[in-house]
């Protein structure tokens, strides 16, 4: 069996003397879709931001063979972690495209031949942000400006793409459209970890998948068959779901 990508191992986390994650242990294997579901303050921005380096944390994280524990953010960034942050923190007063140079950072800094190609690639992924590419970013809608950090992340060639609630706030038709590309990147081999409230979304797109309830990891397994674990119905995928399980 394959070394995973990302091993977590009795990872704790908090702020000030509130701990918040107590002792996690889950892996993320390369090309897979790993997603992390909970009820909102269950830790789970928390563990990405454990991950990235920008919360002090305790355990160990071990990513594409490397130990994490005294890398800074910057290192790892350098490692291939990419975080597209709940709050998605764009340039606001700069176009759509500068946007997107940006975030190839960490292709510039490798001296990655023809790194700029990479915004084609994020133009195929996402034909409206070519459409918006002169816009200023913070004039974009909730679903462009979510698009633009996923292909500013993307624009790194992470060896992890980490998303943080990436359908928080956006109407139906928009989180289908940003689930459809989460599909088309696990199709493309893109290793993910996704935190999402949206269960039913996130179990669908997913390989494996981990129930965390107040900083512990509660259930975990294959992300079909967390879907149909009556637990699971009950507190995340409500009723239809249950009505759905009852038929089969």
């Amino acid at each position: 069996m394959s070394t995973p990508l990302l091993q977590v191992r009795e990872l704790h986390a908090g702020y000030g003397r509130a701990e918040v994650l107590s002792g996690l242990a889950f892996d993320v294997g390369e090309g897979q879709v790993v997603t992390v579901i909970g009820p909102n303050g269950a830790g789970k921005s928390t563990t990405l931001a454990a991950l990235m380096g920008v919360l002090p944390a305790r355990g160990s994280i071990v990513f594409d063979g490397q130990d994490l524990a005294d890398s800074t953010l910057e290192e790892r960034v350098m490692l291939g972690l990419a975080l597209v942050p709940e709050k998605r923190e764009l340039f606001g007063t700069m176009p759509v495209q500068d946007n997107l140079i940006l975030g190839g950072y960490r292709s510039m800094k490798l001296r990655v031949p023809n790194w700029q190609r990479e915004i084609e690639r994020v133009y195929e992924l996402f034909p409206r942000l070519k459409e918006r590419r002169t816009q200023l970013a913070g004039t974009l809608s909730g679903g462009e400006r979510q698009m633009l950090a996923v292909g500013r992340a993307l624009m790194s060639s992470p060896k992890l793409l980490m998303l943080d609630e990436p359908s928080l706030g956006l109407a139906p038709l928009i989180v289908r459209e940003i689930f459809r590309i989460i599909q088309q990147l696990r199709e493309q081999g893109t290793s993910i970890l996704l935190v999402e409230q949206n269960a039913r979304a996130a179990l669908e797109v997913a390989d494996q998948g981990y129930v965390l309830e107040t900083g512990n990891l509660v259930l975990q397994g294959a992300a079909a068959e967390l879907a149909c674990d009556p637990r699971v119905i009950d507190t995340y995928l409500g009723a239809a779901a249950r009505k759905h399980a009852a038929a089969d």
